[in-house]
């Protein structure tokens, strides 16, 4: 790598400053580490120099969410990611507020996710406990973040339907949780959504 992509990288896997970084509930209590999409923006512009672009590949709207395919290309080369977000409805009529606004927030999504395999806060999933680019310690389990399997994705929603929780609360309780729908969730995350729906945790 030369010395000036080597000078880009470094800028940015800079971590975000204390006050850039928020914070909202997460399992058990946790609080989830992140930053804004214009923060992330914010970053990208200052170390590539304006010079990158973001397309929208595919996108999809599904019944309960909107799923996007973004692409972000830059001096360092080109990367893709997904990015979604729930359906909004109004309380009162269960109607859609509005699909736009929905697909913005997924691309957003899509452009911190892409933004995150160029280094861009890296140093956040370390502090939430995720998987990070510094390489397994022995004794780290070598499937703690593989994909949930079909049996937890059906014991989940199973006990979440035993406590009068539908779909809908499912999957907004895991995205608020885990920044990801039920069906990408890790096996970790499956067994800790799992235990907290048992044990009555409140979301």
């Amino acid at each position: 790598m030369s010395k000036q992509k080597s000078s880009v990288r470094e800028s940015l896997e800079t971590p975000f400053r204390e006050d850039q970084i928020k914070s909202r509930p997460g399992n058990f209590g946790q609080q989830l580490a992140y930053v804004e999409g214009h923060a992330v923006i914010k970053r990208l512009n200052e170390a590539l120099e304006s010079s990158w672009s973001f397309e929208i590949i595919v996108h999809r709207v599904l019944e309960s969410e909107v799923l996007v395919l973004g692409k972000l290309t830059c001096e360092l080369g080109t990367k893709m990611a997904f990015g979604g977000s729930l359906v909004t409805h109004a309380k009162e009529t269960g109607e859609v507020v509005s699909l736009v606004g929905d697909l913005k927030a997924a691309s957003t999504d899509a452009i911190k996710k892409c933004a995150t395999l160029l280094g861009v806060g890296l140093h956040l999933y370390d502090a939430n406990n995720k998987p990070s680019s510094k390489p397994a310690t022995v004794g780290t389990p070598k499937n703690g973040w593989a994909r949930l399997t079909a049996r937890q994705l059906a014991a989940i929603y199973a006990i979440a339907k035993s406590k009068s929780l539908d779909k809908d609360d499912v999957q907004r309780l895991s995205v608020r949780d885990f920044d990801r729908m039920p069906d990408f969730l890790t096996k970790s995350q499956a067994s800790d959504m799992i235990q907290a729906l048992q044990n009555d945790v409140p979301f």
